[in-house]
């Protein structure tokens, strides 16, 4: 997901979007604790991308 794209949500949005993305880094976690999943840094893109959500997230509470 683009930066510009993250920047076009709202903080509704965000919010929701953030919670989605953290339930499948849940799962792709205890998927790969199991048994190892196909492709490994699939968990780190999604750490990466919840990280990206919840640092626009703060910036568009704090413009408030």
């Amino acid at each position: 997901m683009k930066n510009a794209e993250i920047k076009a949500y709202t903080v509704d949005e965000l919010k929701e979007k953030i919670g989605s993305e953290q339930e499948a880094l849940r799962k792709l976690k205890f998927a790969h604790q199991i048994s190892s999943i196909e492709n490994p840094l699939k968990i780190q893109e999604t750490r990466r991308l919840v990280a990206r959500l919840k640092t626009e997230l703060r910036a568009k509470e704090l413009q408030k």
